[in-house]
């Protein structure tokens, strides 16, 4: 227990420490407010967004301001190096969760509805008393470009600048713009982003300046010329395109992309306080809500380790039993079978399995996330085919070397191979603990510092009351596919034990995660390889779910160690499979867009 207590007080100092500097970072240490706000849309639903208030800005010294708004299913803390740094420079930042995403409602029309919630955010952006309605801009990433493009384009006269971030206009309710629009115009458009054909209609990003809609947009008949100005800051027709070296994602990762958004923001709207581009501070940010997601799972493993140790729980501890094994060459290869099937049938039906014939799922009042049902859909399919090959490989080989219920941890009692429904009442209880205190951490974390645990795309944030039911409904093709899983990792790919217990669940651990990922690791190497070599994806009809397959790189890998670190502690798949169920529909489902509106 002593153990146990010592890595949970360490896991939370992790989680503390790295929660405050991100909090001091996104507060400019203490120069801007940070304000969690909610307010009404025009059709009545709950929109949600985090309100920067620079220091010294008040309704007799009102501020410029940006609203900023996320691309399609991420929420408005992807937007955090855009946000903090337009903030510490003076300006009102308003970044929303899009509807639908976040702690945002959907509203009527769902993702059709061309604004998708920021006209409204415009509107209630305008009306604070502390901001100069003379000078406010807008800034979108992906789908939210199209959308603060469209608030633009619906309230002119409340817009001075827009700024297109991996995105672009005349697409999915994005209005045209000309030469003439009434607004400065900055389109970000990376080098090797991703979407270029949805975008721009062009294979290769850096085709963008030889298409005829950015040509209109900018009033010349020549190719754009990347970081010249066009038109003139002074009447609001100033036109400038930047094509940074990074992806569609990688906009938020990106010193110069954000640089670039700086740039012509204060270059179109003065700011209160002028700071370089080029000098940046959200990184640390980033690095602060790593640090809180590296201690978010740490306490999750050892919180587990420490309810294991009390007197209810303490009979499920047990110790894994291995095989006999006499043909240690035949086992070897069996295991390298093992491993490579179970590490490529995922990537290999990653795609297949979560779009059928190209089509995404459609959203449902009983489903309404239709990614969500894309993944548990590949779950499912992927569970039942391991359940087949695991059949297969029991009675062709393991059942000779002493494969049971034992051996393969669905045995309750490791004495006598037996089954009993009180052992397994008590593992999903220890899991419900174990995930909910999790959350009650997060939940204190975002209370505390307006933070959650996070790096880049890889995101857990706190589930509010509408996705907790989605959760609920979710759950069981995700403990499906994590029971099966548990079994194929912790029956069939044994590892190697070694002397020392500390190594062994190191390496069983190691083992799993590898086995989980390595395949879309793989598939997402290949994507992003020839997207850097070539301009062009390896894979051209799934820009989305080739970067969706950024996030269950880590979400397979995490949950594979945690499957080997409960199961080396019980002697069963019960515990850890509980927990990968709870943790992984909880992951999927708060990071999700709602899209059914009802």
């Amino acid at each position: 227990m002593k153990k146990g207590v010592f890595w949970v007080l360490l896991s939370l100092a992790l989680v503390f420490v790295g929660s405050l500097i991100a909090h001091l970072v996104q507060t400019d240490f203490g120069r801007v407010q940070v304000k969690d706000v909610r307010f009404v849309s025009s059709d009545g639903k709950i929109l949600s967004a985090l309100l920067f208030i620079p220091k010294g800005v008040s309704p007799e010294k009102p501020a410029p301001a940006v609203l900023t708004m996320h691309g399609y299913i991420n929420s408005r803390e992807t937007q955090s190096g855009f946000n903090i740094e337009f903030a510490r420079r003076g300006y009102v930042v308003f970044a929303m969760d899009m509807a639908g995403h976040g702690y945002s409602e959907q509203i009527k029309g769902g993702l059709a509805n061309p604004a998708r919630g920021a006209a409204d955010g415009l509107l209630y952006l305008a009306s604070l008393p502390f901001v100069d309605k003379d000078n406010i801009a807008v800034e979108g990433h992906s789908m939210g470009g199209w959308s603060t493009l469209s608030a633009a384009g619906r309230y002119p006269h409340l817009v001075r600048t827009v700024i297109l971030v991996g995105s672009s206009s005349e697409t999915y309710g994005a209005p045209k713009v000309t030469a003439e629009t009434p607004f400065n115009f900055a389109v970000i458009f990376s080098k090797y982003d991703e979407f270029s054909r949805l975008m721009w209609g062009v294979e290769k990003a850096s085709d963008i300046v030889k298409t005829q809609k950015l040509k209109i947009a900018f009033g010349t008949t020549e190719d754009v010329v990347p970081n010249k100005l066009y038109g003139s800051f002074e009447n609001k027709s100033a036109r400038k395109l930047y094509i940074p070296n990074c992806t569609h994602p990688g906009d938020h990762l990106s010193t110069e992309a954000i640089g670039n958004a700086i740039e012509f923001l204060q270059d179109s709207i003065k700011p209160p306080k002028y700071i370089d581009p080029k000098n940046q501070i959200w990184p640390w940010k980033e690095f602060g809500t790593l640090l809180g997601l590296i201690g978010g799972i740490m306490f999750l493993l050892s919180y587990g380790y420490c309810l294991l140790q009390t007197a209810y729980f303490s009979s499920l501890r047990s110790r894994p039993i291995g095989f006999q094994v006499n043909n240690k060459a035949l086992s070897i290869i069996t295991w390298l079978v093992g491993f490579f099937l179970v590490t490529a049938i995922p990537a290999f039906t990653f795609f297949r399995f979560q779009q059928p014939g190209g089509r995404t799922p459609t959203p449902n009042a009983f489903w309404p996330q239709s990614l969500t049902i894309g993944f548990a859909r590949w779950a499912t399919f992927n569970a039942l085919i391991a359940i087949g090959l695991f059949i297969v490989w029991h009675f062709v080989y393991h059942r000779r070397i002493g494969g049971n219920l034992v051996s393969y941890g669905l045995a309750t009692n490791l004495e006598k191979p037996k089954f009993h429904l009180g052992q397994l009442w008590k593992a999903f209880a220890l899991s419900v603990c174990t995930v909910f205190a999790t959350h009650i951490v997060l939940s204190i974390v975002y209370w505390a510092f307006k933070v959650d645990f996070r790096w880049w795309v890889i995101a857990l944030k706190p589930m509010d009351f509408a996705r907790f039911w989605i959760f609920i409904k979710f759950l069981p093709p995700f403990a499906l596919f994590a029971f099966v899983n548990a079994l194929v990792l912790n029956g069939q790919l044994k590892a190697k034990e070694s002397k020392s217990e500390v190594t062994s669940t190191a390496v069983w651990m190691v083992s799993s995660a590898l086995a989980n990922c390595l395949g879309i690791l793989i598939l997402v190497l290949l994507q992003v390889g020839k997207l850097f070599a070539t301009q062009t994806l390896y894979f051209p009809t799934q820009p989305l779910l080739g970067i969706v397959a950024y996030q269950f790189v880590f979400l397979t890998a995490v949950v594979g160690a945690i499957s080997s670190f409960f199961y080396r502690r019980t002697g069963n798949i019960y515990v850890g499979a509980f927990v990968n169920a709870l943790f992984v529909t909880w992951y999927i489902v708060a990071g999700q867009a709602i899209q059914f509106a009802g």
